[in-house]
């Protein structure tokens, strides 16, 4: 007589719940090699040549975080506890009771899941700087207990186990009966992990993201600057570029990210596909314009700050799908902008910033590193390495280098001269100019544009630190009266050097009997001396530089400006 079939779907679910806990085990015990490879070789190897004082030790903590007290619960509680447990399985077959243990040590995870991104940077960091750290490193990675995985891919594991656990006790639960004596433990259990798995989860995708950047750094030859946690691929993919000038249609590769779009060529390669890139597009004021061309099908247009292009799919549901997704990536830029700048807003509402009319004369409550992301001034993403955080020290905003690269005399701290973003050195210097003028385009002014409408200019001596003496044609313009312009002559189309006045120290002592009228203007490190052939042209100068050092101009034109006049050159006669 054939038993009824419910005892052989009993015995099958009772096998599946045994295969489950057993592959909890076995995982588990993998598990903890991993962990004793990350604790016991690679932050023990590193620690060792850290106190040999080849880097900070604090550098390698911040690496490995607190994987030696995650190493210790699973390797000396959890592990010993389910390896008890498989060989009692005959008498209780249960595993959700040992799992609940796990919460009050979830806390660990969070720890290391939290500081895994700047632990993932750290790395890669040292690693391309630190040539003892990569060596340790490499030297690790080469053993066969690594196989052949990398330190960052071995520092993922404890990423990934707590999304583990929630998969196998899920499998768990779905074969469990409900009367099971595990059945409330079990659950209770999956609930905990979950809430875990779900940050786990995040870090995951970050890794995977991060991975992709770096495929895509190698790909452009490691000259794009694109590895940051903060920057997300949207879409890759080949394209043809229609051509200005002629009727050609040239092959070229985009790469969508969240904040950007790079306008690659590619280049032959014996190894994957390389790019060089063409253009580098910004998100922020980018268009999408649907065109259409009786010879060509398929063309869209891509009009940002930097450069348009029309570019040509390979069919019209490529084209759709490119337009989708630049739109979508506008329109998530701006919402997160729009998002940052309400915030920012809303922030200032209660820490009550400076008003425009108080700039340099109260000092501003500064906005912390951790409320930003993104410069507030140029809204380029942060990261560690090329565009770090600076606080303007008037408005008191988070703000990149390139945009703090500006300094004022401030009230509230006694007049000295201080770090300021580029509004606020223009409102509290009194300049109305763009950035560009005044920081890239300034030495394309021609000498005569600006010799034709000065306060003063002839030419002078000019020595920088202990280099010789030179010649130059000096000019300091009505338009910009605080800053020294130097060209080699009157008529050059291109400034070589100019010196922004304000804050120097002027000494008129001369430096030497062979140079009775030369005078010396110094800030910090920075040191200029000039020698004028004249006394009395020396001191038209001193009258305008002793003005500009102090953020003041001259009332009114200048009567009686220095002129070529005043130091003839025999070659060359040119009137200011």
């Amino acid at each position: 007589m054939m038993p009824p079939a419910s005892i052989y779907l009993t015995e099958t679910d009772e096998q599946k719940l045994h295969k489950i806990a057993n592959e909890l085990l076995l995982t588990e015990r993998a598990y903890v090699n991993r962990l004793d490879l990350l604790d016991q070789v690679f932050y023990c190897k590193l620690l060792e040549e850290a106190n040999r004082g080849s880097f900070p030790a604090e550098m390698v903590n911040k690496i490995f975080s607190n994987i030696s007290s995650i190493n210790a619960f699973h390797s000396k509680f959890l592990l010993p506890e389910l390896e008890k447990r498989m060989q009692e399985w005959e008498t209780t077959p249960r595993i959700g009771d040992i799992l609940q243990k796990l919460a009050p040590f979830l806390k660990m995870y969070g720890e290391y899941v939290k500081g895994f991104d700047n632990a993932m940077e750290l790395v890669k960091n040292m690693t391309e700087r630190i040539p003892q750290f990569k060596s340790v490193v490499e030297e690790i990675q080469k053993q066969k207990i690594c196989g052949n995985l990398t330190l960052q891919h071995h520092m993922l594991e404890p990423v990934q186990r707590i999304p583990r656990y929630e998969m196998l006790l899920k499998d768990y639960l779905r074969k469990l009966p409900p009367d099971s004596p595990d059945w409330n433990d079990a659950k209770k259990s999956l609930e905990i992990i979950s809430t875990a798995a779900s940050h786990s989860n995040s870090a995951i995708r970050k890794m995977e993201n991060l991975k992709k950047l770096i495929e895509i750094y190698e790909m452009l030859g490691e000259e794009e600057d694109i590895v940051n946690p903060s920057n997300e691929l949207i879409k890759e993919g080949q394209i043809l570029k229609l051509a200005a000038r002629n009727t050609s249609a040239q092959e070229r590769y985009l790469f969508l990210f969240n904040n950007m779009l790079l306008y690659c060529v590619p280049r032959f390669s014996l190894v994957g596909s390389k790019f060089t890139v063409r253009t580098k597009v910004g998100i922020d004021g980018m268009k999408i314009v649907e065109t259409h061309n009786e010879e060509y099908p398929h063309t869209f247009q891509v009009s940002g700050k930097e450069r348009t292009l029309e570019l040509q799919a390979s069919s019209e549901q490529d084209k759709e799908e490119w337009i989708k997704a630049l739109q979508e990536t506008i329109d998530a830029f701006h919402q997160r902008y729009e998002t940052f700048r309400n915030a920012i807003a809303k922030d200032n509402d209660i820490h009550s910033e400076v008003s425009t009319a108080e700039l340099g004369k109260r000092a501003p409550r500064w906005i912390r590193d951790n409320e930003v992301t993104m410069c507030m001034k140029c809204k380029e993403p942060f990261n560690a390495l090329t565009r770090r955080r600076h606080h303007c020290r008037a408005c008191g905003h988070v703000v990149c280098w390139k945009c703090s690269d500006y300094k004022a005399q401030l009230e509230y701290d006694g007049g000295k001269l201080n770090k300021v973003c580029k509004d606020c050195y223009q409102i509290i210097s009194g300049f109305t100019d763009s950035e560009e003028k005044k920081r890239k385009g300034i030495l394309e002014i021609e000498s005569a544009e600006v010799s034709g409408n000065s306060v003063v200019c002839s030419f002078l001596q000019y020595m920088e630190k202990s280099k010789p003496w030179q010649k130059a044609w000096c000019v300091i313009p009505k338009q910009d009266p605080l800053v020294l312009y130097m060209y080699g002559a009157p008529q050059d189309v291109r400034a070589q050097a100019t010196i922004p006045l304000l804050g120097y120290v002027v000494d008129d002592m001369p430096r030497s009997a062979d140079l009775p009228h030369s005078f010396k203007l110094t800030q910090s490190k920075s040191v200029h001396s000039f020698a004028a052939d004249s006394e009395e042209l020396k001191q038209k100068w001193l009258k305008i530089i002793l003005l500009a050092v102090t953020g003041e101009t001259p009332d009114g034109p200048n009567e009686h400006p220095a002129t070529l006049d005043d130091h003839p050159d025999p070659k060359r006669k040119s009137e200011c």
